[in-house]
């Protein structure tokens, strides 16, 4: 299990996701000379990604992954699948909530459908990067349930990387517990005893469209010139 690192920033609100973005990676300056992979979680964890990869001036890549929902809770991420079709499965928790390998193979067909149509949107602009033995920093714009972002920790886990940090601007506590079981440790900026959801910490939190991670993810391009 990986430690839990929280920084316990001021109360006020962040600006928006890329200013805690700018914050995020101020924290994380430690992994600038290791070379990392800053993931970005659609949609609007990539908005903070980024500011994180141009922070630490490191290379940019998502996280084309989907959590396998369990039977009547959508919420419970009993596994996940990735870009490439591997599939992540919790088996204890598959059990316990009866997902049996029928379901979970209807699961996994109806969440690749969203993934191949956001990999033809996202792709064009950023090629998949391989992430073997590489320091990978795994980003939201925050953790409520903690059921996407340990879908895409499983996701990820599949593809060997060398060590894996989970990093976030806010994040219910109890999440930040489960989270650790799945990382080499875990940074968040704030973890306030009332937590209602992610955007009661911004002021300015609009949701994220594909029209803008693709513009977004153009500016990183053409600002950092590292994917290019």
């Amino acid at each position: 299990m990986g430690d839990i690192r929280i920084i316990a920033y001021p109360d006020d609100k962040f600006v928006n996701r890329a200013g805690a973005g700018s914050i995020l990676a101020d924290n994380l300056r430690q992994f600038s000379d290791r070379n990392p992979v800053i993931l970005g979680i659609p949609r609007g964890g990539v908005i903070v990604a980024i500011e994180v990869a141009l922070g630490l001036n490191a290379e940019l890549d998502i996280v084309l992954s989907h959590k396998l929902s369990a039977p009547d809770n959508p919420e419970l991420a009993i596994g996940a699948v990735c870009e490439s079709q591997e599939v992540a499965v919790d088996k204890q928790l598959a059990i316990a909530t009866g997902a049996d390998q029928v379901y979970i193979q209807k699961e996994k067909e109806r969440q690749l459908k969203e993934i191949y149509r956001r990999s033809r949107i996202y792709r064009q602009i950023l090629p998949k990067i391989d992430l073997r033995e590489r320091t990978v920093i795994v980003i939201d714009d925050g953790v409520a349930t903690s059921a996407t972002m340990q879908a895409a920790l499983m996701s990820v886990d599949h593809e060997k990387p060398g060590k894996v940090i989970a990093a976030f601007p806010v994040g219910a506590k109890e999440s930040l517990v489960r989270l650790a079981g799945y990382t080499d440790g875990v940074l968040c900026l704030k973890a306030p005893e009332y937590f209602v959801a992610v955007g009661q910490f911004y002021s300015d939190f609009p949701q994220v469209t594909d029209k803008e991670v693709v513009r977004e993810l153009t500016r990183y391009n053409k600002t950092s010139g590292i994917n290019q």
